[in-house]
C-alpha cells in the first residue's frame, strides 16, 4: 500500500516537473529579442517577422484541445515527450531556415503544435493530483510559462551577440527539447477518483469521481461563458503586451532602452500573476477572482491612457500583466471545478482557442486607432465583461447546470461503467 509520505513526495515531484516543463515552453514569450536580428538576417519588415510569433500562438490555441484528447488516450508522459520534440525540434529547425516561409513552418507551425500539446499536459495532471489546491498548483505551473521569457531573454540576448541568431536558436531549441523530455518522465495520471488523505470535497463542490465529456461540456452554457471570459482577458493583455515598448515611448517620450523596461516588468508580473490569482481563487472562488481581474484592469487601462509619466505608467503595466497571467492561472481550475478532471485536457484545451482569438483581436484593436482612445475602449470592454463571471455562478446557470449537465455526466458515467460490470 502506498504511504501518505510516498504520495506527498510523488505529488511534489510532479509539481516540480510541471513547473520546469512550463518554464521551458514559456521561453516563447521572449520572442521579441529575436525580432530585430531576424529582420536583419532576412531583410524583412517588423510585421513579416512578428507573424512568426502570431502563428505560434494561434497554433498553440488550435492544437491544445488535440493535445488533451491524445493525452487521454496515450497518457501524459507520451504526449509531453512529443511536445518537447516538436517544440524543441521546431526551434532547432528554425535555425536552418533560409526563407521566411521556412521560419513560419518550423518555429511557427511545428513549434506551435508542440506548445499546444505541451501546455495542457501539466495542467491536466496537476488538477487531478491536487484537487484541494487546484488554483494554486495550476497557477504555479503556468507561472513557469510566464517566467520563461524572464530567464530566456537575457540569455538569448547574450548568445545572439556572442554566436549569432541562428546558433542561438539551435542552442535554445536543444535545451528546451531536453528539459521538456526529462520533465515528461515524471508526469503520470492520478489514480481514478484520487482524494488526498485528510481532505474531502466541500459540500456542493465538484464530484471528484465524475466528469463531463467534451461533447457534454460543449452542450452547456458554462463552457461558452468561460471561453468568453478567457478571450476578453487575453484580448486586453495581448493588446498591451504587443505594443508595450513603443506605447511607453510614445506616451511618456522616453527612449527605446527605457521603454524596454516595460517589457521586463510585464514578463515578471505575468509570471507572478498566475500563481497569485490562482491561489486567491482557492480562497474567494473563481467567479469573484475574474470579476476582480477585470475591474482592476479597467482601472489600469484608464491610468495608462491618462498619464504621461513613465514611472507612473509602470504600475498599471504591472497590474495588467498580473491580471493577464492570472487568467491563465485561474481558468484551468475553473474548468475542472465545473466539468471534472477526467477529460480536463480536452475540455480546457479546446477552450484555449480563446487564446488564439484574443492574441489576434487584442493587437489588432490597439493598432487600429491612436493609443489613448484604444486603451479607453479596452477599459470599457473589460467593465462590460466584468458581469460575465458572476453569470457562471448565478442561480439561473447553476439551476440549468445541476439537472442538465449533472444528468449528462451521470448518463455518461453509466455508459462508460456498463462494460466493466459484465
Amino acid at each position: 500500500m502506498t504511504s501518505v509520505n510516498d504520495v506527498r513526495h510523488r505529488r511534489g515531484r510532479i509539481l516540480v516537473a510541471g513547473f520546469c516543463m512550463q518554464l521551458a515552453l514559456g521561453a516563447v514569450y521572449g520572442w521579441s529579442v529575436f525580432l530585430n536580428p531576424l529582420r536583419e538576417a532576412f531583410g524583412a519588415s517588423r510585421l513579416e517577422v512578428s507573424l512568426v510569433f502570431t502563428i505560434t500562438l494561434v497554433m498553440l490555441g488550435i492544437t491544445a484541445g488535440f493535445g488533451g484528447y491524445l493525452q487521454s488516450r496515450f497518457g501524459p508522459r507520451v504526449i509531453a515527450m512529443a511536445a518537447g520534440i516538436l517544440y524543441g525540434g521546431g526551434v532547432v529547425l528554425s535555425s536552418f531556415a533560409s526563407t521566411l516561409p521556412m521560419l513560419y513552418l518550423t518555429y511557427g507551425v511545428i513549434g506551435g503544435i508542440g506548445l499546444g500539446f505541451g501546455y495542457i499536459v501539466p495542467l491536466t495532471v496537476l488538477t487531478a493530483w491536487f484537487p484541494e489546491r487546484r488554483g494554486q498548483v495550476t497557477g504555479l505551473a503556468v507561472a513557469g510559462f510566464g517566467l520563461g521569457a524572464l530567464i530566456m531573454s537575457p540569455i538569448a540576448t547574450h548568445l545572439i551577440t556572442a554566436i549569432g541568431v541562428s546558433n542561438t536558436l539551435l542552442s535554445l531549441g536543444l535545451i528546451d527539447l531536453v528539459v521538456v523530455v526529462v520533465a515528461s518522465q515524471f508526469l503520470v495520471k492520478a489514480p481514478e477518483g484520487f482524494v488526498p488523505a485528510g481532505w474531502a470535497p466541500c459540500e456542493g463542490g465538484p464530484d471528484e469521481t465524475s466528469s463531463a465529456t467534451l461533447a457534454e461540456a460543449l452542450r452547456s452554457s458554462q463552457w461558452y461563458l468561460l471561453w468568453v471570459i478567457l478571450s476578453v482577458n487575453v484580448t486586453a493583455g495581448a493588446a498591451l503586451i504587443s505594443v508595450a515598448a513603443p506605447l511607453a515611448q510614445e506616451l511618456s517620450k522616453v527612449g527605446p532602452r527605457t521603454g524596454a523596461i516595460a517589457v521586463s516588468v510585464i514578463a515578471l508580473f505575468n509570471g507572478m500573476g498566475r500563481l497569485f490569482w490562482g491561489t486567491v481563487s482557492d480562497w474567494i472562488g473563481r467567479p469573484r477572482t475574474f470579476v476582480a481581474i477585470f475591474l482592476l484592469q479597467v482601472l489600469a487601462f484608464a491610468l495608462i491612457a491618462s498619464t504621461d509619466s513613465f514611472a507612473l505608467m509602470l504600475l498599471p503595466f504591472a497590474l495588467v500583466a498580473l491580471c493577464y497571467g492570472g487568467g491563465f492561472g485561474t481558468m484551468p481550475a475553473f474548468a475542472a471545478d465545473l466539468f471534472g478532471v477526467r477529460n480536463a485536457g480536452m475540455i480546457y484545451g479546446t477552450m484555449l482557442t480563446a487564446w488564439s482569438a484574443g492574441a489576434v483581436a487584442g493587437p489588432m484593436l490597439i493598432s487600429t486607432m491612436p493609443y489613448r482612445p484604444a486603451l479607453s475602449c479596452i477599459a470599457v470592454l473589460l467593465a462590460v465583461a466584468s458581469a460575465i463571471p458572476l453569470a457562471v455562478n448565478s442561480p439561473m446557470v447553476r439551476q440549468s447546470r445541476q439537472p442538465q449537465l449533472s444528468a449528462m455526466i451521470m448518463a455518461g458515467q453509466k455508459r462508460r461503467q456498463k462494460p466493466a460490470s459484465t
